[in-house]
Formats: C-alpha cells, sequence, structure tokens
C-alpha cells in the first residue's frame, strides 16, 4: 500500500490536549483520536483485540457512552506505579459497535464542532 493512502472508513479528528475519559476495562484512558466509525485511545495495561469496550465521552465532547469492540493494542513504553512497579503504556484502536442514531448524530456533531475549533481539542 503507497503513503498518504487512508484505511480508515472515517477520517480522524486528532484531540492534542488528549483529554481524559472514562473506560470500564481500563483506569487510566486518554483519548487520542475520534472518528465517526471509532477512537483511539492511550492507558495503562493491555486490552485484547477483539474484547468489547465501552467509552464514555466529557460533556465537552457529547456526554456519549459508546459500545466499542478493541481492535488492536500495541504496548508503547512502560510507567513508573505508585508502588514502585512499572506498568505497561499501550495505544488501542476501537471500533464503535451498536451506535444509536441519536449517537451518531451527536458524534457527528461533536466532531464537526471539533474540526471548527468550537471545542476544545
Amino acid at each position: 500500500m503507497g503513503e498518504g493512502i487512508e484505511r480508515r472508513e472515517a477520517p480522524r479528528t486528532a484531540l492534542p490536549r488528549r483529554p481524559r475519559v472514562k473506560a470500564r476495562e481500563v483506569q487510566e484512558v486518554r483519548l487520542l483520536d475520534l472518528s465517526l466509525k471509532g477512537a483511539r485511545i492511550e492507558h495503562l495495561d493491555l486490552l485484547r483485540p477483539g474484547a468489547p469496550c465501552h467509552l464514555q465521552l466529557p460533556p465537552t465532547l457529547g456526554s456519549l457512552s459508546l459500545s466499542a469492540q478493541v481492535v488492536w493494542c500495541t504496548v508503547i513504553g512502560r510507567k513508573p506505579s505508585s508502588d514502585g512497579n512499572r506498568q505497561l503504556v499501550s495505544r488501542t484502536g476501537l471500533r464503535f459497535t451498536k451506535l444509536t442514531a441519536t449517537q451518531e448524530t451527536t458524534l457527528a456533531g461533536t466532531l464537526q464542532e471539533l474540526a471548527a475549533g468550537r471545542v476544545p481539542a
């Protein structure tokens, strides 16, 4: 595949500030980018590809509660923990599943607001 060819179904919107979001499966989650079809997150530990994941976006991003599936997970480093050990830091790609029409509309509106710079990314 050549350089510059986009394989995603929907373009990503990068979130340079990496807002904290909630996910039931892991404790500390940062949202790296978002699209109509999925998201990329950074977190501690690993998520298993194929596993379900539930993502809760903050009010600035529409207060959406989205069901997703882990597509991939890659370790990017280690971070010291409070007990002196080191924890894995991973990045994971998520594909949204079972979105309602209302969730899709809200997410599309949030992405438009992000693109226009009206919501802090």
